[in-house]
């Protein structure tokens, strides 16, 4: 797969800007540099006789943000939803190469869903809280590992609603039912209840279109401050939002890995034909 050069001289820019990157938050857990956490090599994936991706190979950092972008039906959410397995819910697909998370290949025979699930968490398109109350919401997953102290319980709900920027806005009514909360809020809380497991990697689906600009500024903010502490991959249509907020970019089209690298470097010198008609608006 042909790599980006940094040092390349750029072409004309396209339309999308940059922004300037934002201090590192504070983490709580330290992870090393440019260690994969999650690998593709010549991955496929099939529903019956359709392919949803063919032979996708790509290396994902921990603590990274990697964006997925490309048109409608072009793979983006098919190998998002691959990297835990939740394609499994659909009959007669079938997985060929290997896709691994922390070196343990994802499409074994021996692999624990549960476990996986756990380790990779994932946030939908549409906010999708429990008809639960905002404790409860947060609370489900600790509970089902176990934990059952309410001081326990209340520490861990405190501090993901915290890390999802969500506490100060609910904390005096944590008994509130969470389909209560405006669109935005239920994205965080959905967020918080990823958080609450444990997990090292969170994937979005779409993450903010269902939401208004306020909304999806407060969770481009949350991503650059879970940013670190977990690996996030986020398939979005937006590419200003893909230019925001990830450190490297990959462009799908018909099932394909057309272009993967630094997200500075693809959006102002892409080495693609292809992806430059796509960020220019020429098709797509």
């Amino acid at each position: 797969m042909e790599r980006l050069s940094p040092q390349s001289e750029p072409r004309q820019p396209g339309p999308i800007r940059l922004a300037e990157p934002d201090a590192k938050p504070e983490i709580q857990q330290t992870v090393r540099p440019e260690r994969i956490i999650i690998q593709a090599k010549d991955f496929s994936f099939y529903y019956g006789s359709k392919t949803g991706v063919e032979k996708i190979t790509m290396d994902i950092e921990a603590g990274s943000v990697t964006a997925i972008i490309g048109p409608s039906g072009c793979g983006k959410s098919t190998f998002l939803r691959c990297i835990n397995r939740m394609n499994d819910l659909i009959p007669n697909t079938q997985a060929d190469g290997l896709l691994t998370v922390n070196g343990q290949n994802v499409y074994d025979k021996n692999t624990n869903l549960v476990n996986l699930r756990q380790q990779v968490g994932m946030v939908f398109q549409k906010p999708n809280p429990f008809a639960k109350s905002i404790y409860d919401n947060v609370a489900y997953g600790p509970r089902l590992q176990g934990i059952r102290r309410r001081s326990d319980l209340d520490a861990i709900v405190e501090q993901c609603l915290r890390d999802a920027a969500l506490w100060e806005e609910v904390k005096e009514d944590l008994s509130k039912s969470a389909l209560a909360l405006s669109g935005g809020q239920q994205q965080r809380l959905c967020i918080a209840r990823t958080l609450a497991n444990k997990p090292k990697v969170i994937l979005m689906d779409e993450p903010c279109s269902a939401l208004d600009p306020l909304a999806t500024a407060r969770i481009e903010e949350l991503i650059a401050s879970l940013k670190g502490t977990y690996t996030i991959v986020i398939v979005t249509h937006n590419m200003q939002q893909a230019a925001r907020v990830s450190d490297r970019t990959a462009f799908f089209c018909l099932g394909k890995l057309i272009e993967y690298g630094r997200t500075d470097v693809l959006f102002t010198n892409p080495a693609k034909k292809e992806t430059e008609d796509y960020i220019t608006g020429r098709f797509g």
